[in-house]
């Protein structure tokens, strides 16, 4: 997965919460002015959508999971590979913030 299809899935999972969080307020809204079967089932629906979301939460958890293991695990294996390569890096990371941080 690279950075920009991580952006798009972050923009999109925000925008279905959003939805659906919205949805959910206006459905317990209506049935807090409704009475009797037509409340129930309002609330009914906005607790299976509450509901849906929260698995769609869990799966998005599971797969950042997933993907940040196996970015860690890809770093290990660069770093055993390539250890003066990234020895160098770091070093140069290092001098870059220090000259940043001495220019204040």
């Amino acid at each position: 997965m690279n950075a920009k299809s991580a952006t798009v899935s972050a923009e999109d999972m925000q925008s279905d919460v959003n939805e659906a969080i919205s949805g959910a307020e206006d459905m317990l809204a209506q049935a807090a002015a409704s009475t009797g079967d037509k409340a129930a089932e309002l609330r009914g629906r906005a607790l299976e959508q509450l509901k849906a979301l929260r698995e769609r939460m869990h799966d998005a958890r599971h797969a950042a999971a997933h993907h940040s293991r196996a970015a860690a695990r890809a770093t290990d294996d660069f770093v055993h590979d390539h250890p003066w390569r990234s020895i160098l890096a770091a070093a140069s990371v290092g001098v870059v913030v220090g000259l940043l941080i001495g220019r204040r």
